[in-house]
This record gives structure tokens, C-alpha cells and sequence, in this order.
């Protein structure tokens, strides 16, 4: 296999890996009220509230809070839904890397800004919103953790890049 294709290969891969997480993310959002239910049930079972009070009743109390809105107020989680279609929407962003990387690489330059910017909106926004700093935590994760794959992606579509030499000039023209 040539250097060429064995980046290649490397690359669609990577990005496989990040747009399968970034689906699930967003497939998740969608049934938010039963999957609390049914995480509150498993943590019980697993006797988490024993270990972990603190994870028990946060658990508990989004719970709580997402039962009484959806009683109440239903159309309020209709703003997750559309949080979900946006996972959704940038996974096939992510086409345009997966079919030409080189010519798309702005679109995982972009991924990796939007994983930069979980972190200021987890630290600013969490403690507004009264979210337990160790949640934050978590949230910052998902910005810190999918980048890795996409930093992987850039790097190797750089040196995909260098093997290409007619398309680093073209993109140099294109550029200049």
C-alpha cells in the first residue's frame, strides 16, 4: 500500500470514528426524558447513589426538572431536538473530508474550533445555569476528547497534502 493510500485509509477512518460519536451525541438528545428514567434505573442498580451521591442526585434532579417540563411545557424540549439535528447536520459535513481531504480541510479546522469553543461555553454558561462545576467538567471533555481525532485527521491530511505536490500549488495559487 502506498504512503498515499495508507494516509488516506488512515484518514477516513479517524473521521468514521469522530462522526459515529458525534451522531450518537446527537441521536441521544432526542429521547432526553426516557433516557434519564432509564439511567436513573441503572444507576440504582448499580448502587451509584451509594458511592456517588452527588452523581444520584444530579441525575435525579435533571430528571425531575425534564419530567416536569415535558409535562408542563413540551415545546421546551423541542430545543433539543433541534440540538440533535445539529449533531446530525455537521456529521455530514464531514462527508467532504471523507470524499477529498486536502480540499476539505477547512471543514475539520472548523470541527476542531467548535471543540475549542465547548470549553469557554461549559466554564461560562455551567455556572449560570447552576450546573455542578464536576458536570462542567464532563462537558469540557466532549470539546477536549473530539479534538484528538480531528487534530490526528489535520496532521495526516498535511502530510497527505505534501504528497500531492500539484494540489499544495494549486491551493497555494488559489489562495494567492
Amino acid at each position: 500500500m502506498s504512503d498515499r493510500a495508507a494516509l488516506l485509509k488512515g484518514i477516513r477512518a479517524w473521521l468514521v470514528l469522530f462522526v459515529v460519536c458525534l451522531v450518537l451525541s446527537g441521536a441521544t438528545a432526542f429521547p432526553l426524558v426516557h433516557e434519564l428514567c432509564w439511567t436513573e434505573d441503572l444507576l440504582r442498580a448499580l448502587d451509584v447513589p451509594e458511592h456517588l451521591p452527588g452523581l444520584a442526585d444530579w441525575i435525579t434532579r435533571v430528571r425531575q426538572g425534564l419530567d416536569a417540563t415535558d409535562a408542563r411545557y413540551p415545546f421546551i424540549l423541542y430545543g433539543t431536538d433541534w440540538l440533535a439535528f445539529a449533531h446530525l447536520v455537521i456529521a455530514v459535513a464531514f462527508y467532504g473530508p471523507y470524499r477529498d481531504p486536502v480540499r476539505n480541510i477547512w471543514v475539520v479546522e472548523f470541527g476542531m474550533i467548535a471543540c475549542a469553543g465547548i470549553v469557554p461555553l461549559a466554564l461560562i454558561c455551567g455556572p449560570i445555569r447552576g450546573i455542578p462545576f464536576w458536570w462542567t467538567l464532563i462537558d469540557v471533555s466532549f470539546g477536549v476528547f473530539g479534538v484528538i481525532p480531528l487534530y490526528v485527521v489535520w496532521k495526516r491530511i498535511k502530510r497527505l497534502e505534501a504528497l500531492t505536490p500539484w494540489q499544495a500549488g494549486a491551493s497555494a495559487a488559489a489562495a494567492g
